[in-house]
């Protein structure tokens, strides 16, 4: 339920005032349809239905990559951003909100590869593609031991190291892999996992107020099944719900 200026939660007045909420998002957070320009995917749908709990419009600012978000969180330049919970950012930004996703991590590999389990691909000689500062990546990098990552600062920069055979497998969210395997006949994502991202929302530091009620907000997002239809609209398999009230 929107609110009105006459109704007015204090923690979001000054983007009730601004008449907008700016958000950060990143690749793979969104797809975009060349020819309209318009953007799609749970991560959108997410952020617009808290445009409209606000009351404000959604504008949506188009970022490279994860360190790019957080810069612009730091700056001032958004309001919101999105980010995959770990250990390594609590630092980073504001605050997390509870997730409103849970999406495995796992691999794609090419045609003809033997390799059926990701505990089969840490082993010395095997390289894997890895996109900077991803969620997946800083969950990989505390469990490989042997294998190599390469690094990409994009997702399409990581397949094309792939399609090109200068990496035996790429390590990213399952949903991401298997919409890039269609353009790579004969490759597949791999049935197990190495853990999961937990898709949040984001605020720069010291606004706790603002996360306070973003966070009640993606536990009614949740719960009245607005992200579970967001979900189904995207028509990809690999995305769950994030349990509630998770802590």
């Amino acid at each position: 339920m929107a609110h009105t200026r006459q109704d007015l939660d204090s923690r979001v007045a000054d983007l009730v005032r601004a008449g907008k909420v700016r958000v950060a998002l990143f690749p793979p957070q969104y797809t975009k349809d060349i020819v309209a320009g318009e953007l799609s995917g749970v991560w959108v749908e997410v952020v617009r239905a808290l445009g409209r709990r606000i009351g404000v419009e959604v504008a949506i600012t188009e970022l490279p990559t994860p360190g790019k978000l957080v810069e612009c969180l730091d700056a001032g330049a958004c309001d919101v951003g999105s980010l995959g919970f770990d250990p390594v950012r609590a630092g980073q930004v504001g605050g997390f909100s509870p997730p409103f996703m849970q999406v495995d991590y796992t691999y794609l590999v090419p045609a003809g590869c033997s390799i059926r389990a990701a505990a089969e691909l840490d082993r010395p000689g095997i390289r894997i593609a890895v996109v900077r500062d991803h969620a997946s990546t800083l969950a990989l990098n505390r469990l490989l031991k042997h294998a190599e990552q390469v690094s990409a600062d994009t997702p399409d920069s990581a397949f094309d190291l792939l399609r090109s055979g200068g990496v035996d497998a790429w390590a990213s969210i399952r949903p991401t892999l298997m919409s890039y395997s269609t353009e790579l006949p004969g490759s597949w994502t791999l049935d197990d996992s190495y853990g999961a991202n937990l898709p949040a929302l984001v605020v720069a530091k010291g606004q706790t107020a603002r996360l306070a009620y973003i966070s009640e907000f993606i536990e009614e997002a949740k719960a009245s099944g607005l992200v579970q239809r967001a979900i189904e609209r995207t028509g990809q398999p690999g995305y769950r719900v994030a349990p509630p009230k998770w802590r």
